[in-house]
């Protein structure tokens, strides 16, 4: 019997593939989980819970796919632009964008449904609206609804289930009060066509492209003021930019001219603008004239994306190439020069850019490699490894969209295909490529929830922040809910964590009744009140009954984060351990900032792990414990040996290490 206590202090391969369960003299090895759900690797070598969602407003029309887009004027004046079909509307600093005319409510009366007045209000049946404000009837107020019997001076209320307000019961109006319409202006594309656009930005103008539809200018104005305009192209000869065939799929900057590629007549020409001058196309032999640019091959190969950084990266169906000068100079009409590196090919998905590599998902949207420049600048040249060679399973169906999150950890988000969340963080610098999967709390029909729709923005607060398109079923309703990722960093006390899916927060006075949970319609909930676990409740009504006064609550959607090891390699006596029986016995959990976790051999066999003591309050919050904890294992004799850690409250939980004790058997 051979004793030993190995140790796991990093984590940084994240979750591999089942097909290297046998590599155990691999070095990632021993730094990969067999599982790792619903957690975050950081740079640093541990794992760190993923923060709940915050839900922000349903989209237009649950019954449309529907489409983000980031819109960035400044750091400090970002935009998440929502793409339904044929519409588009705006979240502003977490905030759906209203029109700038409120109108005044003059009463309101206690019926089934309820009447409310303004006068020439202007309002359509279906109209969404938000209702602020009101005195008395303070039930109404910060909330969506639906313009139901509208004439010219009253209407009633729907709520967004489809339900009429009925106001019988409501507190008695007095006075006041403000309903504000949703904005959202007309957009040109449907539907079936909104994953297809690509788009770049100039301050406050941005490029959109598809091949169904002429290239299309989205200016912004103010917050509640977007216009879609036709580029017109400008320059003699024309370069056939327009009308059927010759519409543009990609888009992009590169050196002050705009550049756009793949026609249906041209799949694999890229047409550049003057230099500085966006929408003149005038070619010519001058360094600033606009230029055609046809890549030669063996075949056709359209451009399927455009990456700028000190070079033109061009991803083709074909292949990955390079666009620079033969001078090492700026981009002309007689300098231009395009070499090819490798022979992937490229998917139809708009690929990230983090530093100076560009990370694309190969063709069949399975892989994701990072083409990068290799070597020095007289002899180098650009690769194109796999980013999913040690998790090829996680990617299992297909990647639909990504996303890039450059703070706090570098994180690449995907969509899978089954609208699974995942997750890679990557820091090249620290070797670190490690794969995550996420599975949002709720359900669409007998399933888990879905994920539509990503995109990201940078923020001042440093963090950036990561939007999302949920699709759930509410109360036998498909609903489709833009949330945002809440921050990692809570401060260093439970009462601020935001463990919660599709939830909101509160911060007050001391309360037993929590409200605004409308789009939870039916629902049970997790609740963390005054930073300590709640028994779980149902939604009714809008709200929910605490068992206590609480002066802060996180509420919504529970889910369980865990991660789960491989099997253990710790050697023997005369060799390795695999294939022997073994006997975990120990194990001492290195944590920060962490209260609640259970351990154990699998989901269905775990402890709890203690976190208070005699000297706490008992009506107080736990405080988050940073430091060792050592615990014993009631494991038993098994060659499967594997530790499996989770936390299903809605706590934090961060592990940096552990080290298991373990007796190894030799037979």
């Amino acid at each position: 019997m051979a004793r030993s206590a190995p140790s796991f202090s990093a984590f940084t391969a994240g979750e591999i593939s089942p097909r290297l369960e046998g590599r155990t003299n691999l070095e990632k090895y021993s730094q990969g989980l067999s599982d790792l759900t619903n957690m975050v690797v950081m740079p640093h070598g541990g794992v760190t819970r993923r923060p709940g969602t915050e839900y922000l407003g349903e989209v237009k029309s649950s019954a449309v796919k529907t489409r983000l887009i980031p819109f960035q004027f400044k750091t400090s004046d970002t935009y998440i632009l929502e793409f339904g079909n044929q519409i588009m509307r705006v979240f502003r600093n977490d905030l759906q964008v209203l029109t700038s005319s409120a109108k005044t409510i003059t009463a309101i009366t206690k019926a089934n449904p309820g009447v409310l007045t303004s006068n020439s209000h202007g309002f359509s049946n279906g109209d969404e609206i938000f209702i602020d404000s009101v005195g008395g009837m303070t039930e109404l107020n910060g909330r969506n609804y639906r313009v139901a019997n509208s004439t010219t001076h009253t209407f009633s209320l729907v709520d967004l289930f489809g339900n009429a307000i009925n106001s019988t019961s409501l507190t008695t109006f007095t006075s006041g009060g403000t309903a504000t319409e949703i904005y959202e202006t007309a957009s040109p594309y449907a539907e079936a066509d909104l994953f297809d656009i690509r788009f770049v930005q100039s301050a406050d103008t941005m490029f959109l492209v598809h091949p169904s539809y002429d290239i299309r200018t989205l200016t912004r104005s103010d917050h509640n003021n977007w216009t879609f305009a036709t580029l017109s192209i400008a320059g003699s000869p024309s370069p056939g930019l327009s009308g059927a065939n010759n519409r543009p799929s990609v888009v992009s900057f590169f050196e002050q001219r705009l550049v756009f590629g793949n026609t249906n007549n041209n799949p694999q020409t890229l047409f550049f603008s003057k230099n500085g001058d966006y929408d003149n196309f005038a070619v010519g032999t001058n360094d600033d004239d606009a230029l055609i640019y046809t890549i030669a091959s063996n075949q056709v190969n359209a451009i399927r994306y455009l990456s700028a950084t000190r070079v033109l990266t061009v991803g083709t169906s074909g292949g990955e190439y390079v666009l620079t000068s033969t001078n090492d100079g700026p981009v002309t009409p007689t300098t231009t020069l395009i070499r090819k590196y490798s022979n992937y090919g490229t998917s139809q998905i708009e690929p990230v850019q983090v530093a100076d590599v560009t990370l694309f998902v190969q063709r069949g949207s399975r892989k994701i490699r990072e083409f990068k420049f290799v070597g020095d600048v007289n002899t180098g040249g650009y690769q194109a490894p796999d980013m999913t060679i040690l998790a090829e399973h996680v990617t299992k169906g297909g990647i639909t969209q990504m996303a890039y999150q450059q703070e706090p950890d570098s994180v690449v988000w995907c969509i899978r295909a089954d609208g699974t969340l995942l997750g890679m963080t990557y820091r090249r610098e620290e070797e670190v490529v490690a794969w995550h999967k996420h599975v949002l709390g709720g359900a669409f029909g007998s399933g888990q929830a879905v994920v539509e729709s990503i995109a990201t923005l940078p923020t001042d607060t440093g963090e950036d922040a990561l939007f999302m398109i949920v699709k759930r079923t509410i109360d036998s309703v498909t609903k489709r809910y833009v949330e945002k990722l809440k921050p990692f960093d809570f401060g260093s006390v439970s009462t601020a964590a935001h463990f919660v899916d599709s939830g909101l927060s509160y911060s007050g006075s001391s309360t037993t009744t929590l409200s605004g949970l409308y789009h939870l319609r039916g629902q049970t909930v997790d609740v963390l009140a005054n930073g300590s676990s709640h028994p779980t409740a149902t939604v009714s009504s809008g709200g929910i009954t605490l068992n206590f006064g609480a002066t802060t609550a996180a509420v919504g959607y529970s889910f369980t984060s865990a991660m789960k090891t491989l099997r253990i390699e710790a050697g023997s006596a005369d060799g390795t351990s695999q294939g022997k029986p073994k006997r975990i016995h120990g194990i001492t959990l290195r944590l920060f900032e962490t209260v609640g976790i259970e351990v154990g051999n699998s989901p269905t066999d775990v402890d709890r792990i203690p976190f208070r003591d005699s000297s706490m309050a008992m009506d107080a919050a736990v405080p988050l414990f940073t430091g060792d904890k050592d615990i014993e294992f009631r494991g038993g004799f098994d060659e499967d040996d594997r530790i499996y850690i989770q936390q299903s409250q809605a706590l934090p939980m961060t592990i940096l290490a552990f080290y298991p004790r373990l007796n190894t058997f030799d037979i």
